[in-house]
């Protein structure tokens, strides 16, 4: 794990939440995918994706990608931990950016990891990296073996029609790939009967209103604000992702 997380022993916890939350944080069962470390001037915040290697251990299903966020507050001489876990890179991703971390500065390029298999599920992985609180996670299941795959069931607050998404993202050990689709149901109880059954493929989503009316919306805050003012990483950015975005650990996590 990154240096930067071990070097909390000069400083206390702000709050209650961060006292209960560092002794549980163990960072040898940790493997890093990317991190950053803003320069220290009166506050210092440390922002990391990792795979946490213990999951595997607890209940089957659980979600092993982690996102950490630390800050410090050189004055007080305190610190401040606060973590999630998350599904995929993506979803970890959208949190840790929510947070404060520039989107360019957890992207990962190394060569161990899954690599996207196309274009689509570079363009979907996208989309939930800037989603912000657009999707509502209901549930998950992570699954190490035969057939490696991890699904996420969840709502989505822009979609006029079949507001339920499943994202399913499923690795391929001979080409160290994978891919990412999203279904849409029209409830709750459709989206968990095709994950039971797997009876067809997954149901397209429909062109939606709400997507138009937000990418319009988009476009608008663009043309207003100044090109030079959006960042490049926005919802236009899908045929120039990320360098190396959103690689998950190899099939049964051997990191």
């Amino acid at each position: 794990m990154s240096n930067e997380l071990d070097r909390l022993d000069d400083f206390e916890p702000a709050d209650a939440d961060s006292e209960y939350a560092e002794p549980y944080f163990w960072a040898s069962d940790h493997t890093v995918l990317a991190e950053h470390h803003t320069t220290p001037n009166g506050s210092h915040r440390s922002f990391v994706l990792a795979h946490d290697r213990s999951v595997t251990w607890g209940p089957p299903g659980e979600p092993q990608i982690r996102a950490i966020k630390v800050t410090r507050d050189l004055d007080q001489n305190t610190f401040t931990f606060d973590s999630a876990y998350h599904p995929t890179v993506s979803f970890a991703q959208n949190w840790l950016i929510e947070r404060g971390c520039p989107p360019e500065r957890i992207s990962l390029v190394d060569d161990g990891f899954m690599k996207p298999a196309d274009d689509l599920t570079v363009r979907v992985e996208q989309r939930l990296r800037t989603s912000g609180n657009r999707y509502e996670v209901l549930d998950s299941y992570t699954s190490d073996s035969a057939p490696c795959e991890t699904w996420t069931l969840t709502r989505d607050s822009v979609a006029t029609q079949a507001p339920i998404r499943i994202f399913l993202e499923e690795g391929n050990f001979e080409s160290h790939t994978y891919t990412l689709r999203e279904g849409a149901f029209a409830d709750e109880d459709a989206a968990r009967h095709w994950l039971g059954s797997r009876s067809g493929p997954l149901p397209q989503p429909p062109k939606s209103l709400g997507d138009a009316a937000a990418l319009r919306s988009r476009a608008a805050l663009t043309r207003s604000a100044g090109a030079s003012a959006i960042p490049k990483a926005g919802l236009d950015a899908h045929s120039a992702p990320l360098a190396g975005t959103a690689q998950r650990p190899s099939p049964g996590r051997a990191m």
